[in-house]
């Protein structure tokens, strides 16, 4: 697919917003106001009810005190005149009412100044092709707010994707897209060097390593929401998101579910691609990692009844205080055991694939086998899964799905992850920065 870029000195920007922006600009701002009291000064009482005005004239100003309330109705004033200053000056029964505001450099100088509005990248292409998705995803993690114009003949006179940014307009591959984004918007980097000196590494091994990275993800985040859970007792966190307390256990279970099932579907994948290449070469070789997958299943199963059982309780309650105590350890031998075999099949197992050599038709074929024995995870748990990788480890799975499978496929697979959720509100999980800010 050949590489094109055109300028625009008049773009068309009169599309109206995609919902799926990624990007929200409050207009809402925050005021600095200096303490304001309001300053009454009593009258002076201290005036000698007489018709005759006192006075006295020395070395000092005439100084105006504030008439008594008990002198008489009279034009006449009384005045006192020292060398001392007056202390107290009586405000005006006409200003009593009036409030005096006290301004530190000033109240508009304070004023929090509007969030600059991110830029606006607009994306036309058609919805039926993979690329499209692809580089709609992409879009998703930059700081920029997204305009997807559907169209399967871009106005530009393309027939690939095209994304118009000011007044660039960008068309090509998915890799020239990818680095003209990463070229504009630095952060967070779609494109690096993660598969460089991996070209002899199978395929399918490269995606079962970003399998266990994402899957490990989400166990620590899983251990860490855990941990907060049975710190507050079962009680309920004060995040309208999560809801009530027993709402937020069972979006834990929820969570949970999503988790376990990728975790059955890649031992799965594992048992019958992965290993059985090997036991051709080395009856045997896989043996030991087969039997830990066994292992670990009653263990899996024990933390989905603990949580039923939490869900049940009385929140707050000793015995829901201790379930979650044991909900915790449980979660946590999860961790420990599934970086343990992860990282056992990482160093001891999986490098021995590349002694198979296997060639790249045969390498694709496996990965996409493996897809087959992994639909959940490659459908509508994609999104949960992406969420468990950085951004150039998302990107590059999908660039593996894309070596190995037909446009069709393809197209159908990453589809699940612009429009799952489209017009519909994120799934409430808190995030592993909240987490760790909890436990902090």
């Amino acid at each position: 697919m050949g590489n094109c870029s055109k300028t625009l000195k008049n773009p068309n920007q009169n599309h109206i917003p995609d919902n799926n922006s990624n990007t929200h600009i409050s207009d809402q701002f925050h005021r600095k106001t200096a303490l304001s009291d309001v300053i009454n000064s009593s009258p002076s009482p201290s005036s000698s009810p007489s018709d005759k005005a006192h006075r006295t004239t020395a070395h000092s100003d005439v100084i105006n005190s504030s008439p008594s309330p008990e002198s008489l109705p009279s034009d006449k004033v009384h005045r006192k005149t020292a060398k001392s200053d007056v202390i107290n000056l009586s405000p005006s029964p006409l200003s009593s009412d009036k409030v005096h505001r006290k301004t530190a450099e000033s109240d508009v100088s304070n004023l929090s100044p509007s969030p600059a509005a991110p830029p606006v990248v607009r994306l036309y292409g058609s919805l039926t092709n993979p690329n499209t998705s692809y580089i709609r995803f992409a879009l998703n993690y930059k700081p920029v707010t997204l305009i997807f114009i559907p169209s399967e003949t871009p106005d530009f006179g393309f027939e690939t994707p095209v994304i118009q940014y000011g007044s660039d307009v960008i068309s090509g591959s998915p890799v020239t897209i990818l680095r003209y984004l990463d070229a504009k918007f630095p952060k967070p980097v779609l494109l690096s060097e993660w598969s460089a000196g991996t070209e002899n590494i199978p395929v399918v091994v490269r995606a079962t390593v970003l399998q266990h990275k994402s899957l490990l993800w989400h166990v620590e985040r899983m251990v860490r929401w855990g941990e907060d859970l049975a710190a507050r007792g079962g009680r309920a966190r004060g995040d309208p998101v999560m809801g009530s307390a027993r709402m937020e256990v069972k979006k834990y279970g929820k969570s949970y579910s999503q988790l376990l099932e990728v975790l059955l579907e890649h031992a799965q994948m594992e048992e019958k691609i992965v290993f059985p290449v090997l036991e051709r070469e080395d009856r045997g070789l896989s043996k030991s990692v087969t039997e830990e997958h066994a292992r670990d299943l009653p263990l899996m199963n024990g933390i989905k009844e603990d949580i039923k059982t939490i869900i049940v309780l009385d929140s707050g309650s000793s015995s829901c205080q201790d379930m979650l105590f044991s909900l915790s350890t449980r979660i946590k031998s999860l961790q420990e055991n599934c970086k343990q075999h992860f990282e056992e099949e990482e160093r001891g197992i999986l490098p021995l694939m590349e002694a198979v050599e296997l060639t790249q038709g045969q390498q694709e074929r496996l990965l996409e086998q493996s897809l087959d024995v992994m639909p959940s995870t490659h459908s509508h748990l994609l999104k949960f899964f992406m969420e468990g990788l950085l951004p150039h480890e998302a990107m590059h799975y999908l660039d593996l799905i894309t070596r190995c499978t037909d446009k069709d496929r393809a197209g159908s697979i990453y589809r699940f992850l612009v429009e799952e959720h489209h017009g519909k509100r994120n799934e409430g999980r808190p995030t592993m920065a909240l987490l760790l800010k909890a436990k902090a």
